[in-house]
């Protein structure tokens, strides 16, 4: 049996969609990280069968809007002196600035490059937002 260690001080994301793990440490630069951190993939789970987890111990700063559109089924557990002091449950934002950027060529975001890019959910089951200026859609698998 694989066994990691508990964190002293530090975030586990927990309850990661198999294979999204990667991703989430890329994205985070964890792959540059100066600190001890673990990704664990294809974990078993009584909840999705498989999962991620990524434990890192330090205090970073995370993006909750961009983590909820890669897997909103993630959850965060802050935790201080090897316990869990705060667990966060994450869901797909209803509205997104500046993350996904709209691919529209006639959308006022292409012509105008100071134009935040803003993005509201219009279909939560199928990950789908559209942007506020052009409605453009775009499904949180573009992201």
């Amino acid at each position: 049996m694989l066994n990691i260690a508990s964190i002293k001080n530090g975030i586990v994301i927990d309850h990661i969609r198999a294979g999204l793990g990667i991703e989430i440490f890329k994205y985070l630069g964890l792959d540059k990280a100066d600190y001890n951190v673990a990704l664990i993939k294809n974990a078993t789970s009584n909840k999705l069968g498989r999962k991620d987890i990524i434990k890192i111990e330090n205090t970073i700063d995370l993006n909750f809007e961009v983590l909820g559109l890669i897997d909103s089924n993630i959850t965060i557990n802050i935790i201080e002196d090897e316990v869990i002091t705060q667990k966060i449950k994450l869901n797909l934002p209803e509205e997104v600035v500046n993350i996904i950027k709209c691919k529209n060529p006639r959308c006022v975001t292409s012509i105008e490059p100071h134009i935040k890019h803003i993005f509201y959910l219009v279909d939560r089951e199928n990950g789908e937002y559209r942007c506020l200026y052009c409605d453009e859609a775009y499904s949180k698998m573009e992201v």
